[in-house]
């Protein structure tokens, strides 16, 4: 057994490709290397390789076809050109149909049947003719390293491609990596096979990304690029604080105990709702846990975020009362069709209900779907959920403007 035919048979039970799919490639190879060096840009060209001797045969594929005139054929071209210039002025292209009514001729492809019965007297329309090509002494030496090259470029691609595929099924999912470095506002993250890139919009602005740190990350897409795959992750996403409740509450993970909503201001405070149908269990109290056991885990996990948890209520006018938590609230006025909530809270309520920048009724509004409108029982003080989240997306506008 040769060395090529062993380290194409050791790539394909290392990297689980099949023998017959490195043969193709290595063949593929070999005809642009030969059309390069020895042939022309209008040959079609096959190859056949044996990997135990290193020779190998070429062919010109051609397909035959009918006779056609070329000033018929200088005049489809120039047609065609015409064609394709207004296609692109309308912002279209143009259809099968519109190609293929004008003679067209490929000498790449196609050989005109005149010039295929010089090669063979017996030529018929729509053959296919394999030309034998002469290989040269010199291309012949070149064959075995190309293989070569063609072998380890194989094995990149399909480590960069099990990468992918095992990182493909991670997505929307909670990932332990370290951070390498900043780059800008960029932070890269060792995942282990590859590097992990968090955006500064998917960073948590308290949060300080050290070298060496070890933390959890939301996977948020995986896509193949041109280096390999990459892995797009984030630390303020909701999604984030939903998978580690899944991680470290085994009745959310079993499913007894449901996350109906996760509101977010990321590093700062998150308001998670949760239900169960099984009276025996207090979703509230799962979450916590012994002496909230469980629940300052997932804090210490979100580098000290505080977290409401809230009892998720189908009473609209209950679950909002919940929501402002820890705030107390004297009354709930709905209005179904602008799904507006009035809410009423005595004065000493007031300022937490709004918390600190309106944190508290934003999230509460964004919890639950419904605009907050709040006010106190003396009528002095108002404040609206909408107006509040929209003086924090300034000021957080105001903020990255200063970083940049």
């Amino acid at each position: 057994m040769s060395e090529i035919t062993k380290a194409i048979q050791l790539l394909c039970e290392e990297k689980n490709l099949s023998y017959e799919a490195v043969m193709e490639t290595i063949e593929t190879a070999l005809a642009a290397a030969y059309r390069k060096d020895f042939g022309n840009k209008q040959q079609n060209i096959k190859v056949k390789f044996d990997p135990e001797t290193a020779d190998m045969q070429a062919w010109d594929i051609k397909t035959v076809v009918e006779d056609i005139d070329e000033e018929i054929l200088k005049n489809a071209q120039e047609e065609m050109a015409l064609r394709r210039e207004a296609a692109r002025e309308d912002g279209r292209e143009l259809t099968e149909e519109e190609v293929s009514e004008l003679p067209h001729f490929n000498p790449k492809t196609e050989l005109m049947i005149s010039e295929a019965k010089k090669i063979n007297k017996k030529a018929k329309l729509g053959e296919v003719l394999e030309i034998p090509l002469e290989i040269s002494g010199s291309f012949g030496r070149m064959a075995a390293q190309t293989a070569k090259q063609v072998i380890i470029q194989k094995i990149r691609e399909a480590e960069r491609n099990m990468v992918f595929g095992d990182f493909k099924g991670q997505e929307g999912q909670i990932i332990m990596g370290t951070i390498q470095r900043a780059e800008g506002r960029k932070v890269l993250v060792d995942l282990g096979k590859v590097t992990g890139l968090l955006l500064g919009e998917q960073q948590i602005e308290r949060e300080h990304y050290r070298p060496g740190a070890r933390m959890k990350f939301y996977v948020m897409s995986v896509n193949m690029g041109p280096r390999g795959p990459e892995i797009l992750l984030s630390r303020s996403s909701s999604h984030l604080v939903e998978e580690i409740f899944k991680q470290e509450i085994p009745e959310i993970e079993s499913g007894v105990v449901k996350i109906k909503g996760v509101a977010r201001d990321a590093g700062y405070r998150s308001k998670v709702a949760v239900q169960t149908d099984d009276e025996a269990i207090d979703p509230v109290g799962a979450c916590i846990g012994q002496r909230g056991s469980r629940i300052n885990t997932i804090i210490e996990e979100l580098g000290g975020e505080k977290i409401d948890i809230i009892e998720f209520k189908d009473d609209a006018a209950a679950y909002i009362t919940k929501a402002l938590s820890p705030a107390k609230v004297s009354s709930v006025e709905l209005n179904e069709s602008e799904k507006t909530a009035n809410v009423l809270v005595a004065s000493d309520q007031f300022s937490l209900a709004i918390g600190r920048s309106g944190q508290n009724v934003r999230l509460a509004s964004e919890l639950t779907g419904w605009r907050i409108n709040l006010k106190d029982l003396g009528g002095e003080q108002e404040a609206s959920s909408d107006e509040l989240s929209t003086e924090a997306e300034a000021s957080q506008e105001l903020t990255e403007s200063k970083e940049e």
